[in-house]
């Protein structure tokens, strides 16, 4: 911990209330004790009251120890937005190991990578779900593995062999020896959950958080919402990422109030959500919203309990928001720029100016800093553009096995640098306005575009390829592939590659949705890719409708 924070830090953040004594199982206990029979958490079949969520995770967390699984072993966490993803991540930190939540949608390029890299023991996922056995992808991946030897299959009737079922590690009522046999929970200054996150290489980094850095994001962004035991979450955003981890979990958790998790996105089935379990309260990619905005009938639906729906991972079109208002003048549309390394940035709390959503990202939350800096860490002034930086008590403690990577992410002064291209007008409100990163966003999700380029470079009809976002109203960004085939070979189709792709265990969301066959790509004297070009040639392209 005082690798990344100083002794006189440590101290401010917990005589100001950003930091707390609680473990992510005591803010549990304290709800228990206040409001045990509260609904806490629902998804389409399957809720939990407060104590019924402390029951089930305890039975889980002394099954987890009689499967071997203890204090600092990294467990993987990939299932869909269930209920179970809150029991498992309680009774992995219970027994004082580390979360490692995993996205459903990565294969095994994405997944084994991540398996090796945070060292994982085992892994809780979901067997054969929406046309594909992550349970058999977990255990082939075990057979190579340097460290995975526990595959646990959640919601599948058939259990692979070699796996072991979820409901079998659940324990019978724990007695109080029991209980008393588990190790000790993590404490709130600890290892708590690895989440990983794309860059600007080709692999994600896994950035390390303390229950601390991450209750601080929640406990501040309750605070710009006026957030209150009556809120009810809804959870359509991936919970094994930042943003559902932190919004649909640790949020209502330690405010008391409740969450309802959306396990496979459709809008009209959303808004039906919505009004059967009251939801108050929305945070996802703007994309979730539009579709929302898109199907919503006045006549039919009945989203009136919604407070707010706070939109992140990129910038909400001023246009937009004013048609929310006029379909649903209730609710707020806010704005709110995160990362996975320090959880969030800047946001518009609920009590700004409504014009702040259209014209910025958000300032810093309460006793939290952020500047916009030059390539030496400088402070720029305002209204210049420089790469956006943050300082304060939810950064993240490192990038997994990546020291070089860490140092360079800090200023000499403690800023974290997020590589996005912003400015900062007088009264500190951030506008993005690009991004050091060579990714796509699409829909939220951050695409390494060098990660489908390296695939790429390996299929034997490529000579050259880059990949590029082009710009789409629904999701933002989508995958544009411009290739050169190789010498003498018949140039691949978009199926070909999306086949290729696929079979290299690529997610299906980064597969590219257009190609472009060229006969050389652009570049400058150095031989470096010139993609700027590439990217106005498809704005082009597309404006053109060709």
């Amino acid at each position: 911990m005082h690798d990344r924070y100083t002794k006189d830090e440590i101290d401010s953040y917990y005589a100001q209330g950003l930091w707390r004594a609680h473990t992510f199982f005591g803010a549990l206990e304290q709800q228990v004790a206040e409001r045990p029979d509260k609904v806490f958490l629902t998804d389409s079949t399957t809720s939990y009251t407060f104590r019924e969520l402390r029951d089930a995770a305890l039975r889980l967390a002394v099954g987890m120890v009689r499967l071997g699984i203890g204090a600092g072993d990294r467990v993987a966490v990939q299932v869909p937005n269930w209920t179970e993803f809150a029991v498992i991540s309680l009774a992995i930190s219970r027994v004082g190991a580390v979360i490692v939540p995993i996205m459903p949608i990565y294969r095994r390029d994405e997944v084994g990578y991540i398996v090796e890299s945070a060292g994982v023991r085992a892994a809780f996922t979901a067997g054969r779900y929406r046309k594909f056995d992550h349970g058999a992808m977990f255990l082939d991946l075990a057979r190579s593995s340097s460290t995975l030897d526990t595959v646990v299959v959640v919601r599948d009737e058939s259990v692979p062999e070699g796996a072991v079922g979820y409901d079998e590690v659940l324990a019978d009522v724990p007695s109080r020896e029991d209980e008393a046999q588990l190790p000790a929970a993590s404490g709130p200054d600890e290892p708590f959950v690895i989440v990983f996150s794309s860059g600007t290489t080709s692999r994600p980094k896994g950035c390390v958080h303390t229950f601390n850095t991450m209750a601080c994001g929640a406990r501040l962004l309750g605070r710009a919402w006026n957030y209150t035991e009556e809120d009810v979450q809804f959870g359509p955003s991936p919970i094994t990422h930042t943003t559902g981890l932190v919004t649909s979990v640790i949020l209502p958790l330690v405010h008391g109030a409740g969450s309802h998790l959306m396990e496979q996105w459709e809008p009209r089935e959303g808004l039906a959500r919505i009004a059967k379990y009251g939801c108050t309260a929305a945070v996802s990619a703007t994309t979730f919203l539009q579709m929302i905005l898109s199907v919503y009938e006045p006549e039919v639906h009945d989203a009136s309990s919604m407070r707010f729906w706070t939109c992140a991972g990129s910038p909400i079109p001023g246009a937009f928001v004013r048609q929310v208002r006029s379909a649903l003048p209730d609710m707020r549309v806010l704005s709110l720029y995160g990362r996975t390394e320090n959880i969030t940035t800047a946001m518009c709390p609920i009590d700004d100016d409504p014009e702040r959503s259209v014209t910025s990202d958000g300032k810093a939350l309460p006793l939290q800093e952020v500047r916009i800096v030059d390539a030496e860490g400088r402070e720029v002034p305002r209204g210049a553009e420089g790469d956006i930086a943050y300082r304060g008590a939810m950064n993240s403690l490192e990038y997994i096995n990546q020291p070089q990577e860490t140092a360079a992410m800090y200023t000499a002064d403690g800023f974290s640098r997020s590589g996005d291209l912003g400015t900062m007008d007088e009264d500190g409100y951030v506008r993005v306005t690009g991004r050091l990163k060579d990714i796509v966003i699409r829909g939220g999700l951050n695409i390494s575009v060098r990660q489908v380029e390296d695939l790429l470079a390996a299929h034997p009809a490529v000579g050259e390829a880059a990949v590029v976002g082009m710009p789409d109203e629904k999701m933002g960004e989508r995958v544009c592939c411009y290739l050169v085939p190789a010498p003498g070979a018949e140039p691949p189709s978009l199926d070909g590659i999306k086949d290729y792709l696929l079979g290299e265990g690529l997610a299906i969301q980064k597969v590219p949705e257009r190609l472009e066959i060229i006969e050389e790509l652009p570049t400058t004297a150095t031989g470096k890719i010139q993609k700027h070009l590439l990217r106005a040639d498809i704005a082009e392209r597309l404006g053109a409708g060709r």
